[in-house]
């Protein structure tokens, strides 16, 4: 599909840089997200740089994942990572 993200890098500041398969890239601002529910978790930096796809959507490896809808509502359009998480 055309929101399928085809790699996804974690970056600073609990941030993500997406590729999508239509060729759309820029980076996700997780901030906002990180007080609700399950994604509380991600607020744990090791933990959130295990970042990863599954069948085309982003997620975590305890199932976190990122609507679609969201994804592109939310990615800022970027042609490359700025800054990778340390």
């Amino acid at each position: 599909m055309h929101w399928d993200a085809k790699s996804v890098t974690p970056l600073a500041d609990y941030r993500i840089y997406v590729e999508l398969e239509n060729g759309r890239c820029g980076t996700f601002d997780l901030k906002p997200y990180l007080d609700r529910g399950v994604m509380r978790e991600l607020r744990d930096v090791q933990y959130f740089q295990q970042v990863g796809i599954v069948f085309g959507a982003v997620t975590w490896p305890h199932e976190q994942d990122i609507a679609p809808d969201t994804l592109l509502a939310g990615l800022v359009p970027e042609p490359q990572p700025v800054q990778h998480a340390g």
